[in-house]
């Protein structure tokens, strides 16, 4: 995979080619570009790029606006992208191609819709064969579906610290007793721990063990009979915990009248409307209101991005609900994604994956600038760097919701004031409109990038 004059393009050995006209000659690729699922790859002719590269075929794919990493999805994205993968492994294997693979990296997000786009994962099925992506989806999908909806905990951080997933072995140490009892957990989860462990203390007769079982065989009805349990177990998984958040019931209890959310509303919709905006990053999106009137306004794709993990997972359940193109991705603002991977650069730091046109950040400086120490000067110029125009919201010290968030800690913030923000401001932009939008002092800045 590479970029070429701005255009995404994959080049294919000779090997690779082979596979990739089989794959395409079966046909059922179609429907899934059709519908959205599966990445779109057009041949092309460039021969001295072909000569370059001393590869048999190049393919262009569509362009992605914003790419995005399972440690970033909510429970509702991981679950729906571990269905879509089986899905197309599922309609594969009838049309005799396997999956080489089945790494979550190889899903994407348009919008709500999880995309897959490795079109190489895909070849010709060798009869007798195992599922040979079997551990890998375990580790990347169910394993750490399963840590939150058995135990209640989030799989973020776990998996942006273990790329490769979460093996077995752990994930069964964590399980309660109960838990164990399930034929299912037995299968899928203890009984891999078990064979790991036991490859580690004696490695040759699990070799052997292994030989007998390979000689044997796989027939196509076990293989798609095992594929066929793991996506009616996981379509039954639900996220244990959900009702502890600080935020995920915002939209509902925030300090705002009718009147003064009516204002917030239309301020927001004439910004968007007028910039022309394709590419909104929406910065403490908690749970999609403003990005869903983002969209409504004209924006073509909204990027939201929520600490509060309950806040996101109705986000993401609003933007499927209203098929609407907004991707809501987990960041902790001051501690987000880096670059990491081989040699740091196999899976990209947050400031190192697109460029928005705007951004919107309501309600979030001072949870920076208050909740996590950073100075209102830093908040700012961090803002303004990530789009050359936004709308962000100034809270007031006296608001209700900072008092909240003072009332269990000492205030050292004396350099937290509007008269400090506005110069912030204006040091990096232009404030083109600025607009009290609350009793308590709420002020919304729209700036233009100098």
């Amino acid at each position: 995979m590479f970029e070429y004059d701005g255009r995404i393009l994959r080049s294919l050995s000779h090997r690779a080619s082979d596979d990739f006209e089989f794959v395409l000659q079966k046909g059922f690729l179609t429907r899934w570009v059709a519908n959205g699922s599966f990445v779109s790859a057009t041949e092309i002719e460039l021969p001295e790029l072909s000569e370059h590269l001393g590869c048999e075929t190049i393919v262009e794919h569509q362009r992605l606006p914003f790419i995005s990493y399972p440690y970033e999805w909510s429970f509702g994205m991981l679950k729906a992208a571990a269905l879509l993968h089986l899905d197309l492994q599922m309609d594969a294997l009838e049309h005799d191609v396997a999956f080489s693979d089945a790494s979550a990296y190889n899903i994407q997000f348009d919008g709500s819709a999880p995309l897959f786009i490795d079109l190489l994962s895909l070849r010709p099925y060798r009869n007798g064969e195992y599922w040979l992506g079997y551990g890998q989806f375990c580790e990347q999908f169910l394993n750490p579906l399963l840590l939150r909806a058995y135990l209640g905990v989030p799989h973020n951080a776990w998996f942006r610290g273990s790329l490769e997933g979460i093996p077995a072995g752990e994930l069964g140490r964590m399980l309660p007793a109960r838990s164990r009892l399930s034929w299912r957990v037995l299968v899928h989860v203890i009984g891999p721990a078990r064979m790991q462990a036991a490859a580690l203390s004696n490695q040759g007769a699990v070799a052997k063990a292994e030989k007998r079982m390979t000689s044997r065989g796989l027939s196509k009805l076990g293989y798609l009979g095992i594929m066929e349990q793991l996506r009616n177990w996981i379509a039954k998984l639900t996220p244990r915990d959900v009702g502890q958040s600080t935020w995920g019931d915002y939209s509902e209890t925030h300090t705002y009248g009718t009147e003064e959310m009516e204002a917030k509303k239309r301020f927001v919709a004439e910004f968007i409307e007028r910039i022309g905006a394709k590419l909104v990053g929406d910065f403490g999106c908690n749970t999609g209101a403003f990005s869903e009137l983002a969209c409504r306004a004209g924006a073509e794709r909204v990027i939201g991005f929520e600490y509060d993990r309950v806040a996101l997972e109705k986000a993401y359940q609003r933007a499927v609900a209203g098929n609407l193109k907004i991707t809501p991705l987990y960041l902790d603002a001051a501690n987000p994604s880096p670059s990491q991977g081989w040699r740091q650069s196999e899976r990209l730091g947050f400031e190192q994956r697109g460029t928005f046109d705007a951004i919107l950040a309501l309600a979030f400086e001072h949870h920076l600038a208050i909740g996590r120490n950073i100075p209102l000067p830093d908040v700012v110029a961090w803002l303004v760097c990530q789009a050359p125009r936004g709308v962000i919201e100034f809270v007031q010290k006296d608001d209700t919701t900072v008092k909240q968030m003072l009332a269990l800690r000492e205030d050292i913030f004396d350099a937290y004031s509007q008269d400090v923000f506005e110069q912030a401001l204006a040091n990096h932009a232009r404030i083109e409109k600025a607009q009290k939008i609350s009793r308590e002092g709420r002020m919304l800045y729209w700036y233009e990038r100098e």
